[in-house]
């Protein structure tokens, strides 16, 4: 196997939950001599040196810094959440059957969670001791799945069905005898008293590579750990430039990033503010010099449906990185952050397609023109083509995450100098 793919595949199937993506993002950071940087800290910063800072279980920023006088800032943004379920307080519905007391994350494709075996990942909250502590579970295990009704009793399933999701889609977990075994078990599992707890159902399937060329990859959460992936290496081969690299990591995207962890939060601004200050730099000449990629995946042209896309701009999945445009600035992307990444993307040999929503047709938003209010810089919003958005199980091109890899790497090593036209790109 391809060895970029396994290990895209390895960090798919690792991030079982936001909690679980943002500790492999973290651990490749360390591994790769990244030192960690506590936000209630003093912070000193050197030459040469290598950061990353975590808030909340589920964002991370990282950068490094030039050995020379930095020039601006190069930021690569993904989210590391997906729409989903999640795990309510009350845990437990209890009667002739257990179930599991969730409710949707996000705008998912609520069918495609049914009759698939499911667990439970996330974080709890302990009492410890020492007062309270986050700690990360995992149940790795078949342990629910959410039945669908049999088509004698439900004669319009096939009819354009609507999945109420308090009634439908809650997941059945055992007998009447299962009673209060759920919290025994994430108990156990979190090696004390649960005081909190934020966890979600995901997926057992593991990602899967598939085609008659074998072209193919499909897995859960694609939309966006694809391109969490590839920036996250991109950014670590990276060659040394005159710009600072920032690696964004945010949360919330799902639901409009309004959270202490999201792109609509003071995260970025105030980070880049830490560093321009540790430096004793002046943010708003960096800001001039500055740059945003925001990667978060887009529709392919459906083999099925092909109506559905604009007949002029359709990406395929295996084409290259797509850019998104869009008029109403759902995505950030303008003619010139469209040209600036147009020729990273010739310089590292990577091809380029557009996206564009058919114009009757409304589409979604990402964290691109969410991010721009806090921190005002030219911003290409693009991101991999693939099938199935918000499915429980995506589908996408292992060639393309390949090429968006190449394309944040180069992307990174490039020192952006303003002139009185554009960007000088070295």
């Amino acid at each position: 196997m391809n060895p970029r793919i396994a290990l895209l595949r390895s960090f798919l199937d690792g991030s079982v939950s936001v909690y679980h993506a943002q500790a492999q993002v973290v651990d490749a950071l360390e591994k790769a001599g990244y030192t960690r940087l506590r936000e209630q800290d003093a912070w000193t910063l050197v030459p040469g040196g290598a950061y990353y800072v975590a808030r909340g279980g589920t964002a991370v920023m990282a950068f490094r810094i030039p050995e020379t006088e930095p020039q601006g800032f190069a930021m690569g943004a993904a989210h590391s959440d997906r729409p989903c379920f999640k795990v309510k307080e009350n845990l437990e519905l209890t009667g002739p059957y257990t179930r599991i007391a969730v409710e949707g994350y996000g705008g998912m494709i609520m069918n495609t969670w049914l009759d698939r075996p499911l667990s439970v990942a996330g974080r709890v909250i302990v009492e410890t001791e020492h007062g309270v502590e986050n700690r990360l579970v995992h149940i790795d295990r078949d342990l629910l799945l959410i039945p669908n009704v049999a088509i004698h009793m439900n004669r319009q399933c096939n009819d354009g069905y609507s999945w109420n999701p308090a009634v439908d889609l809650l997941p059945l977990a055992g007998g009447k005898d299962a009673a209060g075994k759920f919290k025994a078990l994430l108990e156990e599992a979190a090696g004390g008293k649960i005081l909190g707890h934020d966890l979600y159902l995901y997926v057992r399937q593991k990602s899967t590579v598939w085609g008659l060329e074998e072209e193919y990859l499909s897995s859960a959460a694609l939309d966006d750990l694809e391109c969490v992936w590839a920036a996250l290496q991109g950014f670590l081969t990276a060659k040394t430039g005159g710009s600072i690299p920032v690696l964004c990591v945010f949360d919330s995207e799902e639901v409009g990033s309004c959270s202490a962890q999201g792109a609509a939060s003071q995260f970025l601004e105030g980070t880049l503010g830490r560093i321009c200050k540790a430096l004793d730099l002046e943010p708003g000449r960096m800001y001039s010099q500055s740059f945003m990629v925001s990667a978060d995946n887009g529709h392919a042209l459906h083999p099925n449906h092909p109506e559905l896309s604009d007949a002029a701009t359709a990406p395929s999945l295996g084409g290259g990185v797509v850019i998104k445009y869009n008029a109403q600035l759902s995505y950030s992307t303008d003619g010139f952050s469209a040209g600036i990444f147009r020729r990273i993307c010739e310089k590292a040999g990577v091809p380029v397609q557009c996206f564009y929503n058919r114009a009757d047709l409304r589409g979604g938003s990402t964290l691109g023109h969410i991010s721009l209010a806090h921190v005002s810089v030219p911003t290409v919003d693009i991101g991999l083509a693939q099938l199935a958005m918000h499915a429980s199980f995506e589908t996408g091109s292992c060639r393309d995450a390949e090429y968006l890899a190449d394309a944040m790497e180069a992307y990174f090593s490039t020192t952006f100098l303003a002139t009185d036209k554009g960007f000088d790109l070295k």
